[in-house]
């Protein structure tokens, strides 16, 4: 009998309503539904594409076919070979940078300083202008002006016109429609985002000679962590917080915040103690597009996927997802290292992390009946014959638990192959499950290989 193993659902407030989780999976559901109408596929894995040896990267920064990339106090450009240039030295070596440009000017903040790396020139100076507000730790450009805020006010700041080593003290605005202080200063689609604390607030140029920008409407809700926010499709994703105080994951539609995390991972994240701290980038892969969010305090990592409008949890060696931030580079997205100055190729034929193996777990739908049921047999559908031609991999194992009582407790580990190469009738199967009414399946493949579950089947007597 076939059995709708598969939800969109995660873990809910009570496991008896769903006990379900995917763990480096992503949901797809097929056009014409052939064998099943969800499928669950891996998530990319890592290629070292560059180590620059010693701390976390702190920023990183796209431009032609060269990946900007500041760690400690050192900024590299580094080449689409993977080649790292050393093009000058700043005044922090902590603590995250924000990075933009003009097109003939790379310009990142610091929390202290500003500077600027001039392509033309390949050289490297602070922004030595006294009237630059120190203690910016935002920026973004919009119409040829470099933006920041000023740390702790509803101040922003912008530069003179294609030239981010002048600022005048005078040409400034204040984001006041509400009582909070700028978070962050973001710019998409030709307008400039305001974020505060409790608040949001949408500018445009205006022309005018004054001072170029002016506001065109705030919403009530702001920005619960400052590096939360990335780019999604058409429009922009971040970490909100409401007047309320619980934070929640949005897309904004307009100027209208739509809730894309469900009542489940909201419940989720409101219980994490810390949630300012919180890091996301987003990428295209396989025809999704995917939304990372990591709660470093937490160790937890959650991925969106916008194509099927579910949630997976990330994880790297059982604890958060290693990336840290991710930028778009010659065609493909390369992320950070938050442990290490490496940079990674987030690579969909890879599954291992730069050769450390990817655990991949579903929970699945509870299938139940109203009288107590034997299984003899459960057959998992899955893409077999992937087996590596030696060591880890050479045989590939799923291994099964399963629980019946509504996915609070679990048997002992089950073993089955899933192929060695070339083995594809092979049959992943467990038989004698025993008797009840609920029945509940975890399934887990910790080997290097490729991983796709497509269905399930139970045999009942």
């Amino acid at each position: 009998m076939l059995i709708p193993l598969f939800g969109k659902s995660i873990l809910s407030k009570s496991a008896n309503v769903t006990a379900q989780s995917r763990v480096n999976l992503y949901v797809e559901i097929p056009a014409d539904q052939d064998r099943s109408p969800i499928i669950l596929y891996p998530t990319p894995g890592l290629t070292l594409f560059a180590d620059l040896t010693g701390n976390p990267i702190r920023g990183m920064y796209s431009r032609g076919t060269s990946l900007f990339v500041v760690q400690q106090a050192a900024l590299f450009e580094i080449s689409t070979s993977g080649v790292a240039t050393n093009r000058g030295t700043i005044g922090s070596n902590t603590g995250r940078v924000c990075m933009t440009d003009n097109g003939t000017q790379l310009f990142f903040v610091d929390g202290q300083k500003a500077y600027i790396y001039t392509y033309a020139t390949t050289t490297l100076a602070e922004v030595t202008d006294a009237d630059f507000p120190d203690g910016a730790t935002t920026c973004t450009d919009l119409d040829g002006y470099f933006i920041v805020e000023e740390n702790g006010t509803q101040r922003f700041y912008i530069s003179a016109v294609d030239d981010g080593t002048s600022w005048d003290a005078l040409e400034f605005d204040t984001a006041d429609q509400n009582p909070d202080d700028i978070v962050r200063v973001f710019g998409d689609h030709g307008e400039l985002l305001v974020f505060g604390d409790a608040s949001t607030e949408f500018w445009a140029s205006s022309g005018a000679t004054d001072f170029p920008f002016s506001r065109l409407t705030s919403i009530e809700t702001g920005l619960a962590a400052k590096w939360s926010v990335a780019k999604f499709e058409t429009s922009v994703m971040f970490l909100a917080k409401n007047r309320l105080g619980n934070v929640q994951v949005v897309l904004l539609n307009g100027y209208t915040p739509m809730a894309v995390s469900t009542p489940d991972l909201d419940t989720l994240l409101n219980q994490y103690e810390t949630t300012n701290d919180a890091v996301a980038f987003s990428y295209r892969e396989n025809g999704h597009t995917f939304y990372q969010l990591t709660f470093p305090a937490e160790e937890k990592s959650w991925l969106y996927d916008g194509t099927s409008g579910t949630w997976s949890e990330l994880q790297s060696d059982g604890t958060r997802h290693i990336a840290d931030i991710g930028e778009h580079f010659n065609g493909k997205t390369y992320v950070s290292d938050h442990e290490s100055a490496r940079v990674y190729l987030l690579d969909p034929n890879t599954y291992t992390e730069n050769g450390t193996g990817i655990m991949r777990q579903f929970v699945g739908r509870h299938v139940f009946k109203e009288d107590r049921q034997s299984i003899s047999s459960f057959w998992l559908d899955m893409e077999t014959g992937v087996g590596l031609a030696t060591g880890q991999g050479s045989d590939p194992q799923a291994v099964l638990r399963y629980s019946t009582d509504g996915g609070h407790s679990w048997s002992n580990e089950l073993l089955a192959p899933i192929g060695a190469v070339g083995e594809y009738d092979t049959r992943v199967i467990w038989h004698r499950l025993g008797r009840a009414r609920d029945f509940t399946f975890e399934v887990t493949v910790t080997d290097p290989v490729k991983t796709v579950f497509v269905n399930g089947f139970i045999k009942t007597s």
